[in-house]
């Protein structure tokens, strides 16, 4: 199915949204929970599955509801339909402090794979999936597990991500990055995990005990501050401790001695 053309503009600085311009006809399928605004003659339903296959049936969208379960997102997308005679439009917005992504699915060659949670929304007609990391060590310790969002096009989606996003180009080589750190990459990067060092940095470095590997020939998109790691900031200031960083194992023994 080829994606509906949506026109968009993203407002904002840190906490950003996007207003999706919609055509008579078009629609736009989003997270549940993330709309902001709609405007008249905008219909909004929750769904089973992406749109992407109408013809295929009760079966395939409760299998597409099941892969959503293993994700831990909601088992329902918003489909949002101009139903009028003008152009109207609907706007969605990022659930923490961040940076709004826009991916024409086109020109990134058809598919993306991201982090479980980084889809907010897309043009109708854009397949929303899973995919399974097939390394064990990755899947074990890469920080999202063995489950990625597989997001597959032709048209414009919408990826949100912590803090600053910077995208970067990979010439056949190799980037060790922060498991946390990852927003999305091409198929054509493969994606591994490694150990953070020798054991003197695992234990005293702070930086984790594992560091992700992408290497290949691809765009990669990364993220300066991912909601863990903000989470965790958060926790510790409100329990009165201080982290000594999100992967040290001196931040979580000095937690551990400061709580007695």
């Amino acid at each position: 199915m080829q994606s509906h053309e949506v026109d968009y503009q993203i407002y904002g600085d840190d906490l950003q949204f996007v207003e999706v311009e919609l055509d008579p006809s078009e629609t736009v399928i989003a997270e549940a929970g993330t709309m902001m605004y709609v405007e008249q003659d905008v219909n909004f339903e929750s769904k089973m599955g992406d749109g992407a296959t109408p013809d295929e049936g009760f079966w395939g969208k409760a299998k597409q509801v099941g892969k959503r379960a293993v994700t831990g997102e909601s088992l329902f997308l918003t489909h949002f339909t101009n139903l009028g005679m003008q152009k109207r439009r609907v706007a969605f917005a990022a659930p923490y402090p961040g940076k709004i992504v826009p991916i024409d699915l086109a020109q990134a060659g058809g598919r993306l794979i991201c982090q479980k949670d980084a889809f907010l929304c897309a043009a109708m007609g854009t397949k929303v999936g899973i995919a399974f990391n097939k390394k064990l060590g990755a899947g074990l310790f890469g920080g999202e597990g063995f489950i990625l969002q597989d997001l597959q096009g032709d048209g414009n989606v919408f990826m949100h991500a912590g803090g600053t996003v910077i995208p970067k180009y990979l010439d056949n080589e190799t980037l060790r990055v922060d498991t946390g750190c990852i927003v999305a990459f091409q198929p054509s990067i493969s994606y591994d995990i490694q150990r953070a060092g020798n054991l003197k940095s695992m234990v005293f470095g702070g930086e984790g005990l594992f560091l992700a590997t992408l290497h290949g020939t691809g765009w990669v998109w990364l993220q300066s501050l991912p909601f863990s790691r903000l989470s965790d900031r958060v926790l510790s200031n409100i329990s009165g401790t201080k982290s000594d960083g999100e992967g040290s194992v001196l931040g979580g023994l000095s937690t551990l001695f400061e709580g007695n």
